[in-house]
């Protein structure tokens, strides 16, 4: 019953959102005014069929990190928002979790941002939402789950980023980053995913274990990076970080000077998006 109720509050809420309010573009007929499923899988970074498996009852057990994209891209208010968690069969994130919620005013900030890269991190790196700009220069997300969506993690023990580092540069980046998930933890002592996170970090990476054991500070600040891209080349953009009051949400956004190349590069990523660049 909760599996067909949550598939039920998924397709109701699906179907009050405009492409409009999603920051889609509206173009060609539309049997309905809400989105279609491909257009919320795209927004909430899951497949088609899961969507469809969800709506018809035939998924059970969404895990925290499905419901929470969900409830991001349904334009889903708070108390919305926890009844969803609760169909899902979980707890809803209390004041002790590092926070995810993006409300619908920021919601709406980001929307009107659609030619510029931005991505939504929370207190802890976590990745919340990538624009299809962000995810054309910095490579779609869309596939990542668990830790991969982790910026920390990716920096220690995955792949990294795209990002450009001297080895000073590197190191001040790291340890910015061990900051910002020590202040994280601090703040957050109850939230055991991020407890995980530290744990995996310390046991899997020395130099992550070397910077938390030292008690290292940093903090993030404007920087202009060079981005290698693997179809455009380099490009050199500014990366400015602001913090929303109250959330501990970090929003990202690159952006090019004004008549360079580098503004030329980046405007052509930000129509070609992510398909017309796979290899």
């Amino acid at each position: 019953m909760v599996t067909t109720e949550f598939g039920q509050a998924v397709r109701r809420w699906r179907d009050r959102v405009s492409p409009e309010a999603a920051g889609l573009p509206v173009g060609g007929h539309r049997r309905a005014a809400g989105l279609r499923r491909e257009e919320l899988a795209m927004l909430a970074g899951i497949s088609v069929d899961y969507v469809t498996r969800l709506e018809q009852g035939r998924a059970s057990h969404p895990s925290a990190q499905i419901v929470e994209a969900l409830a991001r891209a349904l334009r889903l208010s708070a108390t919305e928002r926890a009844h969803l968690f609760r169909l899902a069969g979980l707890v809803p994130p209390g004041p002790e979790t590092v926070p995810a919620y993006i409300t619908p005013s920021v919601q709406r900030l980001l929307d009107r941002l659609t030619g510029t890269p931005v991505a939504v991190y929370d207190a802890s790196w976590t990745l919340l939402m990538a624009n299809p700009p962000y995810a054309a220069l910095m490579g779609d997300p869309s596939g990542w789950r668990g830790n991969e969506r982790n910026g920390v993690w990716r920096n220690f023990l995955g792949p990294g980023t795209r990002a450009r580092h001297t080895p000073e540069s590197l190191r001040a980046f790291q340890a910015a980053l061990v900051a910002d998930l020590r202040t994280a933890a601090t703040r957050y002592p109850a939230d055991q995913q991020l407890q995980q996170l530290v744990a995996e970090l310390r046991a899997n990476s020395d130099r992550f274990a070397e910077l938390w054991d030292s008690g290292t500070v940093g903090r993030h600040e404007a920087a202009r990076k060079t981005i290698d891209h693997p179809h455009v080349g380099p490009l050199t953009l500014d990366c400015d970080v602001l913090t929303v009051s109250g959330s501990d949400l970090r929003i990202m956004i690159y952006t090019a000077e004004p008549g360079t190349e580098d503004a030329e590069r980046l405007a052509l990523l930000t129509v070609l998006g992510t398909q017309a660049l796979v290899e």
